[in-house]
């Protein structure tokens, strides 16, 4: 048994042909189904202007149409399924299976799935010290060691809770309002061991599992992800070099500018420095922004296809049901 998918607009919907497709499709043997397009942004973009639209086997055929380019288009797609005779009469193949509705919804969605992931990862960052702060070191410890695998976790870098100051810079950054790394641990900055292991005590905090750079760049490709679903998916792509130009470049810059300051071996021309954590915040959310305005219009163009392909299926799975 094969389907005929008659895609329509109330407001261009001619209704004689509607009946003709219909009982067209009653001496053909296929199982008709009748999709609106109205209030279906997907749909309306697909379809626009062409409907009443109809999907049979490989088959697209937009209006103006007679009845008779559908006779041959389903005739057609029935003489190819007699070489799969068995396939295509077994009711089953139209019933959706337990992967397909997991697909989609997950293609329905993705974005809330990333974003509510992203926003777990960082939270969870905010424990170790909070762990610390209610005695309990080795589940601390734990946390911090998973995520000392994907960030660096210097001492200086990193914010802190519960303690003195919210950070403590270095003093090649020049932030002479606060206390200074060396200044409160009595160590050199180039001690990279210690400015890593080194999560605080009671007096100036704990560390955040994650840097300032990093919770930054996080939190802004949540709040990416957030924007483009409360715009419908509707965002238009990022272009590739506005991508590096707005994300990339400032980043790379203030990072990498960094590392002269803490090793030695460098050419003496380049400037050693060390940035604030308002511009780690800065050049993290530019990131963190661009990358989900880059990223996540790419994945909805793959998604729209299998959001399409299974919602057509779910409708023709419940109209099978209902016979």
């Amino acid at each position: 048994m094969r389907s005929l998918t008659y895609y329509y607009s109330k407001n261009s919907e001619p209704y004689t042909l509607y009946n003709q497709v219909k009982y067209l499709c009653e001496q053909k043997g296929l199982l008709f189904v009748d999709i609106s397009v109205d209030g279906d942004t997907q749909l309306e973009q697909r379809f626009g202007k062409d409907v009443p639209v109809i999907l049979v086997g490989p088959y697209r055929i937009n209006h103006p149409f007679t009845i008779s380019e559908i006779e041959v288009a389903a005739a057609a797609t029935l003489e190819r399924d007699l070489v799969n005779h068995n396939n295509f009469n077994e009711k089953n193949r139209f019933r959706m299976t337990g992967m397909e509705k997991f697909s989609l919804w997950f293609a329905k969605s993705y974005v809330w799935v990333i974003t509510s992931f992203i926003l777990a990862f960082i939270g969870f960052s905010f424990l170790p010290p909070i762990l610390l702060n209610v005695g309990k070191p080795g589940l601390a410890h734990g946390f911090y060691g998973f995520y000392r695998l994907l960030c660096h976790q210097l001492f200086y870098r990193s914010f802190f809770i519960d303690g003195e100051q919210f950070f403590y810079p270095r003093e090649l950054a020049g932030i002479s309002s606060y206390k200074t790394y060396e200044e409160v641990t009595g160590k050199p900055a180039d001690d990279l061991e210690f400015a890593r292991d080194f999560h605080g005590n009671e007096i100036l905090g704990y560390k955040v599992a994650l840097c300032q750079r990093d919770i930054a760049i996080y939190l802004s490709l949540a709040f990416s992800g957030v924007i483009f679903e409360l715009s419908k998916k509707q965002v238009k792509p990022l272009r590739w070099f506005m991508w590096v130009i707005i994300s990339v470049i400032p980043i790379g810059l203030d990072g990498f500018s960094q590392l002269p300051g803490l090793a030695e071996g460098w050419p003496a021309w380049l400037p050693i420095r060390e940035s604030t954590p308002f511009l780690r915040i800065l050049t993290g959310t530019l990131f963190g922004l661009g990358t989900g305005w880059y990223v996540f219009p790419m994945m909805e163009e793959g998604m729209k296809e299998s959001r399409f392909q299974l919602n057509r299926k779910k409708q023709i799975s419940k109209r099978v049901e209902s016979l």
